[in-house]
């Protein structure tokens, strides 16, 4: 009876451990992003290049990681605990960001008959530079959003709700959205919640490196693809409702199809057996 007791307040403690952590880490996002968009105007670095407030999430991190150390260590390497949609892989992810690019594109073609495509040319500073800038700084996210809070959440939940979660609060982090119109923020957390379902289904039971540079390569194509192709940094409202449009149909398809590739590889075990079995 007593290890009954023993072993519910051992597993009491670790959820409490769980959410406690989400909150540190949550908080301390927030603060860093707010102090170092107010350090970059005297650092120099253009925004259009890379937004410093991005590393906010790698410094949540690493102060998680001063009283959690050994736990930090293991979320970055990747759990793939538990059961959920059958994984994808990056073929798939980095596909599913092109996709979001194209219904937006698509779909703002179809309201206004046009759309308001950036020549790389004509940006002010060099595309390759933008380009490695951009994955370097959606890494700065990915590996606080979908490299720790991701797989702390998911040996909570399952990955589908871990993802809704970590989708929500990515879209809060970026507080600057709410004092667009109500429109607009509503599409933006639309494309939050979206995307982090198809990083979470596209990653499940990935780790390390490869987990990181899948989700700041998907984080990276998407914004690039948006610099090019929309103005949905203007506060416009039209492109942002394309955004989190597009990301709700790429997100739905995806899980979709992760499930019934999970059927199919659930129904291919028993005839295997079977089979070795005569």
């Amino acid at each position: 009876m007593g290890g009954m007791r023993a072993d519910f307040a051992g597993r009491a403690e670790r959820r409490g451990g769980v959410w406690g952590t989400v909150v540190v880490f949550s908080v301390v996002a927030c603060v860093a992003a707010g102090a170092l968009g107010a350090v970059q105007p005297a650092t120099g670095i253009p925004e259009e290049v890379v937004q410093l407030t991005q590393f906010g999430p790698a410094l949540a991190v690493g102060v998680a990681a001063l009283y959690r150390r050994r736990r930090a260590r293991e979320l970055l390497r990747g759990t793939g605990a538990g059961s959920g949609p059958h994984p994808l892989g990056g073929a798939v992810l980095l596909g599913a960001a092109g996709l979001i690019v194209a219904l937006c594109v698509l779909g703002y073609y179809a309201v206004r008959g046009e759309v308001p495509f950036t020549s790389p040319g004509s940006l002010q500073h060099a595309f390759a530079l933008i380009v490695v800038a951009q994955l370097v700084g959606a890494c700065g996210e990915e590996v606080g959003w979908r490299c720790f809070l991701q797989p702390l959440l998911r040996s909570r939940m399952g990955t589908v709700a871990s993802s809704v979660v970590v989708g929500v609060l990515w879209g809060a982090w970026h507080v600057q959205v709410f004092a667009q119109a109500p429109l607009y923020a509503a599409g933006f957390l639309v494309a939050t919640v979206a995307m982090s379902v198809v990083l979470g289904v596209a990653l499940e039971g990935t780790g390390g490196w490869r987990r990181l540079l899948l989700a700041g390569g998907f984080h990276a194509l998407v914004n690039i693809g948006l610099l090019l192709f929309l103005d949905e940094e203007s506060g416009a409202v039209l492109p942002m409702v394309c955004f989190g449009l597009s990301c709700l149909a790429v997100a739905a398809s995806v899980v979709a199809v992760s499930l019934r590739a999970g059927r199919r590889a659930a129904g291919a075990v028993p005839q295997a057996t079977t089979l070795h079995g005569t």
